[in-house]
C-alpha cells in the first residue's frame, strides 16, 4: 500500500498517522531501517500539522467583526 504524500494530507489525517508512527517507534519492534523511515515520515507529518494549524490560526485571526461583534466576512490571507 503506497503512502499518501504528506502535502496532500489534511490536519486530521496527518495527526492520526503521526500518532501511529509514534506508537510504532515507541514499541521498538521495527528494524533499524524501518525506524529511520518512520522517523523521517513522522518529522514530515509533524511539520504538516504545524503548517495546517498556522493556516487555521491565520484564517481565524482574519475574521472581521461588526459593531455588534458578529462576523462580517474574512480578510484574504496571503497565499489564499
Amino acid at each position: 500500500m503506497a503512502e499518501t504524500p504528506v502535502a496532500e494530507l489534511s490536519f486530521e489525517q496527518a495527526m492520526a498517522e503521526l500518532e501511529e508512527v509514534v506508537g510504532r517507534l515507541e514499541r521498538g519492534d521495527v528494524a533499524l531501517d524501518e525506524s529511520i523511515r518512520l522517523y523521517e515520515r513522522g518529522a514530515a507529518l509533524k511539520k504538516r500539522c504545524e503548517t495546517k494549524l498556522k493556516e487555521a490560526e491565520e484564517k481565524v485571526a482574519a475574521i472581521t467583526l461588526d459593531a455588534e461583534g458578529n462576523p462580517t466576512g474574512t480578510v484574504p490571507v496571503e497565499g489564499q
